[in-house]
């Protein structure tokens, strides 16, 4: 028997390990080790379609009727979702020979993916049922079906077609380099290997389609049809004054035990919404005050019906009213004894001051000429200058008193206040003639509840006679 050669030696030893990891490794991630270029044959199998999704179920009309105690059969299930399509099988793929002995590794090509299966359409759901009835035993006469619809079942994954098989896994070729003869002059031998094509993968399921809800109940104790709520509005006072307003809200309970009302083996959802109490409520404004209603007629009043059958009414902000409201059985009444618009609080004016030393006066007057109505205190602050344009620079001043005009200090007369200055305990050597003087009148007015301030600032240079 004859040895092999040194060089055969070497490539047998550095090829098995080699051909034992090729062998073991059944992944595509072994091609790297080969070192070899790679070359399909076949082609590739096509992907299968996916199933196609089924159809929604219709939701069930809703229903509105009165019971008397006759019988009646009621069908409002909602429709049941359709099936989802199956996904279509993968193509095998198109495997021609495998090529003989070449010169490179060989991979066969894959078998195409199934497809996925369509969902199961979801089922509608039950009709709502809304039931006017003097007496709930009546519902016993009443079958209803509202059941939600079935969902739809799921189209099953299509199979992954079959990829190309290898008729011979491993071969070899001979390779030689240099002369016959030569010193340089070697031959080997190199080994490749056929890998088979992947079967395509099987496509998934579809989902389940969701059953539908079950139609719901609204029970309503009362003969005749509701009327829409109307908790609250805006309306003016002219509309309040002539006819009144009637606010309405409709109180609701969810219960539960719907299902008990019917005739056996009715199907509706088993949480249910009742009619507890309709209010009704009415407002009216009634005009007692002297001032002309003509002037308010078109503001608006906002109204809204609480919780506890009152009536809250907001006014706009810009009015000031004095009234009291009561009520009368379901209705209440607001009386409206005097009315000003707040921007007639605020329109104070200085005429001047007269007279110094402890006849110091300062006269203000209401140009809206509404103080017989309007309530008022003054606050002072009564700074000086000696110096000659005392009139003219505010740096000059210094605060020599700061505080309130007790109430016999001024005095009322048609429109006009006169503030006794000269008999406040400022020292008498700053209600001198010739003093220049700032005054700065905070005046607060107040009227059923509501109050403001204007600040109202007189400067001048006391003459002992109105400036």
């Amino acid at each position: 028997m004859k040895l092999p050669g040194k060089l055969s030696l070497v490539f047998v030893f550095l090829t098995l390990p080699y051909v034992f990891s090729s062998i073991a490794d059944s992944n595509h991630c072994h091609w790297a080790a080969w070192g070899q270029e790679i070359r399909e044959f076949g082609s590739r199998g096509q992907d299968g379609q996916n199933g196609q999704l089924g159809n929604n179920g219709k939701n069930s009309d809703s229903l509105t009727i009165f019971s008397d105690g006759s019988p009646l059969n009621l069908n409002l299930a909602g429709q049941s979702g359709t099936d989802g399509d199956s996904g279509a099988s993968g193509k095998d793929s198109n495997c021609k020979d495998q090529p003989k002995e070449p010169n490179r590794n060989l991979q066969g090509a894959n078998g195409g993916s199934g497809g996925n299966g369509g969902d199961g359409g979801n089922g509608g759901d039950g009709g709502a049922l809304t039931i006017y009835t003097s007496n709930p035993a009546n519902l016993r006469q009443v079958f209803v079906n509202a059941a939600g619809g079935k969902g739809g079942q799921p189209g099953a994954g299509g199979n992954g077609g079959k990829g190309c098989g290898c008729n011979q896994v491993y071969w070899t070729v001979p390779t030689c380099t240099g002369k016959p003869g030569d010193a340089n002059y070697s031959c080997t031998t190199r080994e490749f290997r056929c890998q088979n094509g992947l079967d395509g993968k099987s496509g998934t399921s579809g989902r389940v389609g969701k059953d539908g809800r079950p139609g719901k109940l609204t029970l309503i104790n009362l003969d005749q049809p509701l009327t829409s709520d109307q908790p609250s509005a805006a309306v003016t006072m002219a509309a309040l004054k002539d006819r009144g307003f009637v606010l309405s809200k409709n109180k609701w309970e969810t219960r539960t035990g719907a299902i008990a009302l019917f005739a056996p083996g009715s199907v509706i959802d088993d949480q249910y919404l009742a009619l507890v109490e309709r209010m009704e409520r009415s407002f009216i404004l009634i005009w007692n005050a002297p001032q002309p209603f003509e002037k308010f007629a078109n503001k608006p009043v906002t109204l809204s019906l609480e919780e506890t059958g009152d009536i809250k009414a907001v006014l706009p902000n810009d009015l000031w009213l004095e009234a009291t409201t009561q009520k009368r059985n379901n209705v209440t009444e607001m009386v409206v004894y005097n009315a000003v618009y707040n921007r007639d609080v605020v329109q104070l004016k200085s005429t001047g001051i007269s007279g110094n030393g402890n006849n110091l006066k300062l006269e203000l007057v209401d140009q809206a000429s509404q103080s017989n109505l309007i309530g008022s205190k003054f606050r002072i602050k009564y700074r000086v200058s000696q110096s000659d344009d005392a009139s003219y620079r505010a740096t000059d001043f210094m605060t020599k008193y700061e505080g309130e005009v007790p109430p016999e200090l001024v005095t009322f007369e048609g429109n006009r206040f006169i503030l006794a200055i000269g008999k406040l305990p400022i020292d008498p050597d700053y209600l001198r003639s010739g003093t220049g003087v700032e005054i700065e009148v905070t005046a607060t007015r107040t009227f059923a509840g509501y109050s403001k301030e204007q600040k109202v600032t007189e400067r001048g240079v006391i003459r002992g006679i109105r400036q």
